[in-house]
């Protein structure tokens, strides 16, 4: 049975969390997976409920982040304006560029439109400026180098 589009929208933002999380307090895999499926799936984001999330799908991306890490950040380093390196950038938005390009890398049963439009949408939860338009930009790069159509 596939899960409900809702239940993957959650599961991409508590992805990037974890990842998030991963980063900045250098948390360990087993364990950030094992707190999302018990604590935080369905937990309140922002001003509303973020739903229950598809937590095979968020297992998969997280995990798949993690195994192909030294694939994907290349990748997105050469698509980040002239200048900007992927460690430069603020660790929220990396987590969403890292998840964003391994779906569209490794998710093929996923359409790149419906990834990027997703990813665009976890930015915009978090970032009020342009980094929703960076995400798009680079993300649809992705997409097409990975001779997947883009939004």
């Amino acid at each position: 049975m596939k899960a409900k589009p809702s239940a993957r929208s959650a599961a991409r933002l508590g992805a990037v969390q974890a990842l998030y999380q991963m980063d900045i307090a250098h948390t360990d895999l087993s364990d950030v997976l094992a707190e999302f499926s018990s604590v935080r799936l369905g937990e309140e984001f922002d001003d509303g409920e973020c739903g229950e999330a598809d937590l095979d799908f968020l297992k998969n991306l997280v995990r798949g982040v993690v195994k192909e890490q030294l694939e994907v950040d290349p990748l997105i380093n050469d698509h980040l304006a002239s200048g900007w390196k992927l460690q430069r950038i603020d660790a929220t938005l990396r987590a969403i560029l890292r998840a964003g390009a391994y779906e569209l890398k490794h998710r093929l049963d996923v359409p790149a439109k419906v990834a990027i439009s997703e990813y665009i949408d976890v930015a915009k939860a978090f970032f009020s400026g342009g980094e929703p338009k960076v995400v798009n930009g680079v993300l649809d790069n992705l997409a097409r180098e990975f001779g997947r159509e883009g939004v």
